[in-house]
């Protein structure tokens, strides 16, 4: 049977790019929340991302059986289920980079995305390499390095896994890309992420002999990993990948860059992260920032650039 869910709602009628820039930053400006949440809940990050997986899972299942949707007639399914692999194990870092470190540190990693995807997309999607991608990816290095620089030694393993968390983020946005297919968002995505909860599941023993907590997560906890896994999961991922049909992966890694202003805004109002960050950390986050502000800006000047990769 057809799928008419998508088509069941204006916000998926439309297929103007500007539609599909809004799309995402709302998606981004959601995904701001993610790492307040993370440094919220007290479970450790395997724990924590095993709970928000499953009830994105449940969630997305729920939606298609609604919308009387069939994940039949999908190909590439290995090829999807690989992806959730990777998305889990991103989540797994970009959690460990919080427990490590802290929630603003952990969405300034997310900011060398760029740089990774200018590197992984064309050998992905076969596309020429761009050296003006590759360049504006540079920028971003040496404001890592006043962030490096302004932490502490503590704090340090935090970055690192933090930026093991943005490699595979561009690698699962640049895979993406190339094997999305239009319509079958919230279908792929549900393959993408049941294949990574699968492979979650395989470290459950070992958590629950390994670590003092218990599996199921307290009242709290609880209801911080619902907001996280329904609010802060399954609305934005669903969004984001339709928006993924109309615009480059890398401009929109770039959008995504956009999370870590949401983030370390809310880090320093809701959890007075300022306080903890020297005033190099900042000026890293600065140029940072501006580097993903001025590409767009740039690239408009190359309608190719901002296009749908061929």
């Amino acid at each position: 049977m057809q799928n008419t869910y998508h088509n069941s709602l204006p916000l998926f009628n439309k297929s103007d790019k500007f539609l599909a820039y809004m799309q995402l930053h709302f998606s981004v400006f959601l995904w701001g929340f993610t790492a307040i949440l993370g440094e919220l809940i007290e479970m450790p990050a395997v724990l924590l991302v095993w709970w928000r997986v499953l009830i994105t899972v449940l969630s997305l299942y729920i939606i298609l059986r609604f919308a009387k949707s069939s994940l039949k007639n999908i190909k590439n399914i290995k090829v999807y289920s690989w992806i959730g692999v990777c998305i889990a194990l991103h989540w797994i870092c970009f959690y460990g980079s919080i427990k490590y470190a802290n929630a603003s540190i952990a969405l300034i990693c997310m900011a060398t995305s760029s740089f990774f995807t200018s590197i992984i997309e064309p050998i992905v999607v076969s596309k020429k390499v761009s050296a003006k991608e590759i360049f504006f990816g540079l920028l971003v290095l040496p404001g890592m390095y006043f962030i490096v620089d302004s932490t502490e030694l503590s704090m340090q393993k935090g970055i690192w896994v933090g930026l093991c968390a943005s490699f595979l983020a561009a690698v699962f946005t640049s895979y993406n890309k190339k094997y999305i297919v239009e319509g079958k968002e919230l279908e792929i995505s549900l393959i993408e992420l049941a294949s990574g909860l699968l492979f979650l599941c395989l470290f459950l023993p070992w958590i629950a002999l390994k670590t003092e907590f218990s599996i199921i997560p307290s009242s709290t906890d609880g209801f911080y990993i619902l907001v996280l896994a329904l609010l802060c999961t399954t609305l934005p991922f669903v969004l984001s990948m339709k928006a993924l049909n109309k615009l480059s992966a890398f401009t929109s890694t770039l959008i995504v860059n956009l999370e870590p202003v949401y983030g370390i805004l809310l880090a320093a109002l809701l959890l007075g992260q300022h306080k903890e960050l020297d005033p190099k950390f900042y000026l890293g986050v600065l140029l940072i920032l501006i580097v993903v502000l001025i590409f767009p800006l740039v690239s408009s000047r190359n309608k190719q650039d901002l296009d749908v990769a061929e």
